[in-house]
């Protein structure tokens, strides 16, 4: 949900250019002529510019067919230079054009001046080329529940799952063995290169965090800095990191139970959150059996509350809807909020083909469906929130017509300090991939932000994560523990109930929400 590798050898390794430096007139650096940056800016990010770059399909093959990506800009304003801050929200399959226009809004102005902050569309993705679109409208009717209560339903799913994997590789048969971890890390250093830039700053979320790890794994001496916020766990890729975000996603939800319950005031669906949850799967048992407006079935439903278990920020959206559907019996409440959180349109259709490319083909899948039916009913009796909904969401890799890659072992003891950031309660990344990133990576500084649950938390609001970012960024400064932490942050407090003043018109959440999207 997310969401053997050998390094290739590319002639030259250059130093560090000192700040303020003149440019490299290395011969990579007069390649940056190739990218031709034009206006293209937006409401909010008035000063992005957009490029595309062309790399090769296959980097072991650059003189064969050639795909392009495409590049965004937010480009430094101060003497001060400290090259190009590549930055990624994650998936796989998640575009990062205009992360990098937030980004670079959100840092301090006087650390942002310093830097060329680049966002890209990974290969495949939005405004790169080709972008995969296996399935047109898989996510666009109502779909048999999850729970494969019934064979009939459990052969309905699989045959889903099927069909997707089947035309995928049908449509893009000599391209899905290009898409995967390696292949885009490859890109990155290719954009590097472009750039004209000895070495890269890197920031990235969620997978993109996995991104940046094995970028730094292949190409250790093109690393400045290097920033993870919410971090995959790179021992799990990628069938185990999905098991292991079902409990908690599962605890995520319970969490918005126990809130309802604070609340029950304003939503007076109850004190206690276990008949709290009761009542929520009450309601889907009902959905399952009449969706709602005939687009709101069971599995619509978990898709709806899974934005939940990354951003408590829709919490308050999500228990109207709740509470209209179960104290009003009015189901339309809950449509517009699948409409606004879970709806899948053009966009989504990408995404999800991007991510099931990247995710089969980056490491080994069962492909015997019982180990996954056994794993699957074995964690769903303890979590049953997410576990079938994330089983079928990833079961099109149990059909995957490519050969897995092996995982990259991302332990590293030549990159520079690392800062890593990681909620205890993340749901997506849960702390253990933080906690174990830290530990493969020497020298690297583990903050935590301690209590808190979402998912992408620097440049959130919390103050005290964003000091390390800004001070990190400046100077390479990063905080030094005596244990295995080595700074703490307090999370920020739970959201309160929507006003009627502000009720309407603000379900999408953070900016930050909403570019680094879901599953991943």
């Amino acid at each position: 949900m997310l969401c053997g590798a050998a390094a290739v050898v590319v002639a030259g390794t250059f130093a560090a250019v000192p700040a303020g430096a003149s440019p490299s007139h290395s011969p990579e650096a007069v390649r940056a002529a190739t990218l031709s940056w034009k206006k293209c800016p937006t409401t909010d990010y008035p000063t992005l510019q957009c490029a595309s770059l062309e790399v090769p399909l296959d980097h072991g093959d650059p003189g064969g067919q050639h795909i392009t990506l495409a590049l965004s800009r937010v480009p430094h304003t101060a003497k001060k230079y400290q090259g190009p801050l590549l930055v990624n929200p994650g998936g796989p399959g998640g575009s990062g054009r205009t992360l990098a226009g937030f980004v670079a809004k959100s840092l301090p102005k006087k650390v942002a001046a310093e830097y060329d902050v680049i966002g890209f569309d990974p290969r495949g993705v939005g405004r790169s080329t080709p972008a995969l679109t296996c399935k047109p409208g898989h996510f666009g009717s109502v779909r048999p529940d999850p729970v494969p209560a019934t064979a009939a339903i459990e052969r309905a799913n699989l045959q889903r799952a099927r069909s997707f994997a089947e035309a995928c590789g049908k449509k893009y048969a000599s391209v899905l063995p290009h898409i995967n971890t390696l292949s885009a890390v490859r890109d990155m250093d290719a954009i590097r290169r472009a750039l004209g830039a000895p070495k890269l700053n890197y920031f990235g979320y969620s997978y993109g965090t996995y991104l940046g790890t094995v970028y730094a794994k292949l190409y250790p001496e093109r690393v400045r800095r290097l920033v993870l916020d919410s971090i995959v766990d790179p021992t799990g890729v990628w069938y185990e990191d999905n098991l292991g975000q079902d409990p908690a996603f599962n605890d995520r939800h319970r969490a918005l139970m126990a809130w309802i319950a604070k609340h029950d005031a304003t939503y007076g669906l109850g004190t206690d959150p276990g008949k709290i949850e009761a009542r929520w799967y009450a309601m889907r048992t009902a959905l399952a059996k009449k969706p709602a407006d005939g687009r709101v079935g069971a599995a619509e439903l978990e898709d709806t509350f899974l934005p939940g278990g990354y951003y408590n920020g829709y919490w308050p959206h999500l228990a109207e809807a709740f509470a209209a559907y179960v104290n009003a019996k009015d189901a339309e409440p809950l449509v517009e909020a699948y409409e606004d959180f879970a709806a899948v349109d053009a966009a989504g259709d990408n995404g999800y083909s991007v991510y099931t490319a990247v995710q089969c083909r980056d490491g080994s899948w069962p492909r015997d469906w019982d180990a996954w039916r056994a794993d699957h009913w074995a964690v769903y009796e303890k979590a049953p929130f997410m576990t079938w909904n994330n089983a079928w969401y990833n079961a099109p890799c149990a059909f995957w017509p490519t050969r897995p890659l092996e995982p990259v072992n991302i332990a590293n003891g030549e990159v520079p300090p690392a800062l890593l950031f990681q909620a205890t309660d993340d749901a997506a990344t849960p702390y253990e991939g933080g906690a174990t990133t830290h530990a493969l990576l020497r020298g690297s500084s583990f903050v935590v932000e301690q209590g808190g649950g979402n998912h992408g938390i620097t440049l959130s609001g919390n103050s005290c994560l964003d000091t390390h970012l800004a001070k990190y960024l400046t100077d390479g400064t990063v905080p030094r523990g005596t244990g295995t932490v080595d700074a703490v942050c307090k999370a920020l407090p739970d959201p309160r109930p929507l006003t009627a003043k502000v009720a309407s018109g603000t379900a999408h959440g953070s900016t930050l929400h909403g570019l680094l999207g879901f599953r991943g």
